[in-house]
């Protein structure tokens, strides 16, 4: 142990593992997944397909036909290039990598995705949270000081957040995007779940790259993320990327699912539509608030002290979701809840409807 203790980084030391609690036998609604399996005539087609993949050879390391898919789906201009990581996660860890100066500095508003913080730990950048303001908005004098301080190489925005959920005043976003001298990186994970598309500020500013993933639109289990972006920057990140990184199976099954695109898009605009509902039964429960939302989950206030009370109740009623109490003084008794099926969402509403009326746990 001593040896550990030695050799580890005082920072990693200092760090815990990110939690994935198990959800077997639950209603999973924690993580932002899509809730809907593909129709059987898809998954059998898809079955078909993996049987003759030759996973005996490494895979194509540029990963051709996934990245035409991805430019077609998404209407990528020919001019911008497309960059694949596994997961979203790897590409941050990958932008870091390329910044980590020493005294580098990674910026990003919160709360926001936990990773931001976690990856400029990882590969030894300095990171600064700046706080929302009280309704999720960016604190626009705030950000601005932020980046006048410290002259970030890298920021993160995300459009719509995680996990308030919400998209950020444009005009806001442009002043930062403006008052950078490093890399802006919005992150557009949601991008499914709303009419906001940022691609058209690749073209307007040059330190400008969109980040996106197929995980929330029902290929979770695939982990591939993509970063789009000038030619310039791209290439230098290649050079960082690990060859043979989006494996064979991945690239397989994510060009049959892009040749099929209309089948995940019909199961998220169920799920825009679910949301609808869902915000609107959470609203007519006594004392929560519920906040806008443009993604695939809500993110609502439970009465003073009760987030934790009532996510034990859940937990012990079979369903799952995320507890964000004490994560962030923003989030104080805040639930953040994907959105599920028809069904899952109605066992969720009727739980939750009996633990507030109960006021016990079971």
């Amino acid at each position: 142990m001593s040896r550990v203790k030695k050799l580890i980084r005082q920072e990693i030391l200092d760090l815990t593992a990110y939690p994935v609690p198990s959800a077997e036998g639950m209603i999973k609604l924690d993580a932002m997944e899509n809730p809907y399996i593909w129709p059987a005539v898809a998954r059998e087609a898809w079955a078909d397909l993996i049987k003759d993949v030759p996973i005996n050879r490494y895979p194509d390391a540029s990963a051709k036909m996934v990245k035409d898919g991805l430019r077609e789906v998404m209407s990528v201009n020919e001019n911008h290039d497309i960059l694949l990581g596994n997961g979203s996660d790897e590409i941050i860890q990958m932008l870091a990598m390329a910044v980590a100066k020493p005294g580098a500095t990674i910026l990003a508003p919160e709360p926001g995705f936990v990773m931001y913080k976690m990856i400029a730990t990882f590969c030894g950048l300095n990171y600064v949270g700046v706080p929302l303001t009280s309704d999720f908005e960016l604190d626009e004098a705030a950000m601005l000081s932020a980046i006048a301080e410290h002259n970030p190489e890298l920021i993160f925005l995300a459009q719509p957040n995680n996990p308030t959920g919400n998209l950020w005043d444009e005009a806001i976003m442009t002043k930062v995007i403006e008052a950078s001298q490093g890399l802006v990186i919005l992150d557009e994970a949601y991008t499914a779940f709303t009419e906001a598309d940022h691609l058209h500020l690749l073209d307007q500013y040059d330190h400008v790259l969109v980040m996106r993933t197929l995980s929330k639109v029902g290929l979770a289990g695939l982990r591939l993320g993509l970063l789009i972006g000038a030619k310039d920057w791209l290439g230098e990140l290649e050079k960082i990327r690990m060859p043979y990184n989006i494996n064979s199976l991945t690239q397989a099954s994510a060009v049959f699912a892009l040749e099929h695109f209309d089948m995940l898009e019909m199961q998220t605009e169920q799920l825009r539509v679910d949301r609808v509902v869902l915000m609107k039964d959470l609203s007519q429960i006594q004392g929560v608030q519920v906040f806008p939302s443009e993604a695939n989950f809500v993110l609502v206030r439970t009465p003073e002290g009760m987030a934790r009370h009532w996510f034990d109740g859940l937990k012990e009623r079979g369903i799952l979701i995320k507890c964000l109490d004490g994560g962030h003084p923003l989030l104080k008794n805040c639930l953040r809840i994907t959105v599920g099926t028809t069904d899952q969402n109605e066992r969720l509403i009727q739980a939750l409807q009996d633990i507030a009326v109960s006021g016990s746990v079971q």
